[in-house]
């Protein structure tokens, strides 16, 4: 045998009883157990990730159901906001026509004394003018004592007649 084939030789014996010792020892049982061990470690991570995800939809869920409850509330807010101020404008609109009714109302009649205030003046002043041009008349033509009989007179036929 030449030195290669002896030195396969040693190592094929090596290899032979190297595997022996592994398996008097039980090396593949403890590599099995400690794959086995790994596998359940990992089948139990896999559950409780399951749970965490299942978890996770859940919340989601409950996060989705309460936007969209603060979604409609928030729309109820905005849609009752604005019936309030549309009232509040209609209100606003009643009490300014209100407001010019009266204004107008309050015109009218401070129109209407002025008018009745200016043909009283109106004839208190002819009065006074006929009253006057009467005495005129009436001096040039009577004496003092008649004169102021007939104007005495005169004055209460007028005065009579415009009451």
């Amino acid at each position: 045998m030449d030195a290669t084939s002896l030195a396969t030789l040693w190592a094929t014996i090596a290899l032979i009883i190297f595997l022996g010792v592994a398996i008097y020892i039980k090396v593949p049982g403890l590599i099995a157990k400690a794959l086995d061990a790994r596998a359940a470690r990992i089948s139990t991570e896999l559950d409780e990730a399951r749970k965490l995800r299942d978890e996770a939809q859940q919340l989601l869920g409950q996060y989705k159901q309460k936007r969209k409850e603060a979604e409609q509330e928030a729309a109820d807010i905005v849609a009752a906001a604005k019936r309030e101020a549309e009232m509040l404008a209609a209100d606003a609109h009643k009490k300014t026509e209100d407001y010019v009714a009266r204004r107008t109302a309050l015109a009218e009649q401070k129109i209407g004394q002025a008018e009745r205030d200016a043909v009283a003046e109106v004839r208190a002043s002819a009065v006074d003018i006929a009253v006057e041009a009467a005495r005129a008349l009436l001096a040039a033509k009577v004496d003092v004592k008649a004169g102021a009989d007939l104007f005495k007179a005169s004055l209460a036929d007028v005065k009579a007649k415009l009451n």
